[in-house]
């Protein structure tokens, strides 16, 4: 009778002996880190191992989107793991998370519920299965769950397989939370990145303007709503700012891109010229005019004419414009008979046709018939942020012309073409760096070779050229500078470049009054 007992109480003994191992190898596991990433796999191994669980599986809700996946498993492939994904209330799984209670399934193949998406069961007898899940919560909320396989053996509890797994579950609750969270913050940050993926490739920005400050920015948002029209157009600005740029980025992204853009400068021709131009002649039509010629109009039909500095126009030029603009039709210089013709208007000026019609030079009803669809450019002292990059262009563009290379601007030159207020606005700019580059025989533009009108600039604080101690000052000032930028900001680093110490670049820096800080963005 003695021996019946011992025999009976034998396996118990061997399972308690078994899982008390499994927990002190997990308690080991847990000690060494909370990373799910290395807690889950030791668990669920130690699980088929010690326990003859097989096809352990950790599955996560994710909060946001209300879908159950798998984590990380034992005996499945990726793809079987991928496989894995669930609703709330959906199969075994998404039961137990939904009801926060575990399930036990004696034979999978007698459980509707189980739906063995991962396919990891194909070939294999489900009879002979039994598949036990259980949730893993942190206090009340269910956060995922845990589960595996065994073969179905009549002298196996299922009840103490599900005691064991609960407790497990207990056990690195809180790693799967903190995996849970990084997941979920992963997710959020790959999608927000796939939205300003998207909202960059829908942002328009012509190939043939630079800049990405907040005022181009609008500049650029006005030419996409507009280039898919026919309205006309009224671009104002400052001289040199780039109006003709703008003016072909609308055409060349507009309907009528295939078709011509005929450029006018209204201000550069006289009044009799002009007129003939713009709306051609009839032979015979004034002295000098031997044969018949098209007007600018009549060439641009079915594409884009663009009126340049149209503040300019003479009177009576402003007319014909006005009819043209509300009939789309003219007559030629000395012609009887009406031309029609399908073109659109975009025109530029620099000058405050407000102040024009007021004096009685420009017309009120021209100007409302111009000013259709307005974009204002804003000057190059209002988008400073603009200059590094125009710069950079045309040390590029310019260098390849020369046949040079010029590698950088030095950061003092750059801070002189920041600190400048370009009354010339880009067309300066560009004329600038094609001085700069011209004169520079060091593969690097330097405050020097930059024109009076920058070297006097009060920010540079430099001492007035002409003495050897003010050139050599400037020049120090710009090789800490530019060790400083490559460092950003590391002092000893910038010391170590320039084989000096750090002792002396400090008071090199106080004698010039840099801020090493600012390199560090």
């Amino acid at each position: 009778m003695e021996k019946m007992k011992t025999a009976m109480k034998e396996p118990q003994f061997n399972r308690e002996v078994k899982e008390l191992s499994l927990l002190w190898e997990i308690n080991k596991v847990l000690g060494r880190s909370m990373d799910l990433r290395e807690v889950v796999g030791p668990v669920l191994n130690a699980l088929a191992e010690k326990m003859g669980m097989s096809r352990g599986m950790l599955a996560l809700l994710n909060r946001r989107t209300r879908e159950i996946w798998i984590e990380a498993a034992h005996g499945l492939s990726e793809i079987q793991k991928k496989r894995g994904r669930y609703q709330i209330g959906e199969g075994v799984i998404g039961k137990v998370v939904e009801t926060g209670q575990p399930m036990m399934v004696p034979h999978i193949s007698d459980e509707p519920q189980f739906l063995d998406r991962t396919e990891s069961r194909k070939g294999l007898q489900k009879k002979d299965i039994s598949f036990i899940c259980v949730p893993i919560k942190i206090g009340t909320e269910v956060i995922g769950t845990l589960s595996a396989d065994r073969l179905f053996d009549e002298s196996i509890s299922l009840k103490e397989d599900v005691r064991l797994l609960s407790l497990i579950a207990s056990m690195v609750a809180q790693a799967v939370k903190l995996r849970q969270e990084n997941q979920e913050e992963r997710e959020i940050l790959i999608q927000e990145n796939l939205r300003l993926q998207n909202e960059l490739k829908e942002r328009f920005h012509p190939a043939n303007i630079i800049g990405k400050s907040k005022g181009m920015e609008e500049v650029y948002g006005l030419i996409a709503q507009v280039s898919k029209t026919n309205a006309t157009v009224l671009i104002r600005g400052e001289s040199g700012t780039g109006k003709e740029l703008v003016a072909n980025a609308i055409h060349y992204n507009s309907m009528r891109a295939n078709r011509p853009l005929i450029k006018v400068n209204c201000a550069a021709l006289p009044e009799t010229v002009l007129e003939s131009e713009l709306f051609g002649h009839e032979k015979g039509a004034f002295t000098g005019a031997i044969a018949e010629r098209k007007g600018r109009f009549e060439l641009a039909s079915g594409g884009t004419i663009f009126l340049d500095e149209v503040g300019d126009l003479p009177p009576m030029v402003q007319i014909r414009l006005l009819r043209v603009l509300q009939e789309r039709e003219f007559e030629r210089v000395g012609a009887t008979s009406t031309t029609k013709v399908d073109v659109r208007v975009i025109a530029a000026t620099n000058r405050n046709l407000e102040e024009l019609i007021k004096e009685g030079k420009f017309r009120e009803d021209l100007y409302y018939r111009l000013n259709v669809f307005p974009i204002y450019i804003p000057p190059l002292r209002g988008r400073k942020t603009d200059i590094p990059l125009l710069a950079d262009h045309f040390v590029d563009r310019f260098s390849r012309a020369n046949n040079k290379r010029i590698q950088r601007i030095c950061t003092h030159a750059l801070d002189m073409l920041m600190s400048y207020h370009w009354p010339g606005n880009v067309r300066e700019l560009e004329n600038t760096i094609e001085r700069a580059v011209v004169v520079s025989n060091e593969g690097v533009i330097y405050g020097y070779h930059l024109p009076p009108s920058l070297q006097t600039s009060a920010y540079t604080g430099t001492i007035p050229f002409g003495t050897l101690q003010g050139e050599l000052d400037n020049l120090e000032r710009d090789l800490i500078m530019d060790a400083l930028k490559a460092t950003r900001g590391n002092m000893a680093e910038a010391a170590r470049i320039l084989k000096t110490s750090e002792r002396i670049i400090g008071l090199r820096l106080k004698k010039y009054e840099i801020d090493f800080k600012r390199f560090r963005t």
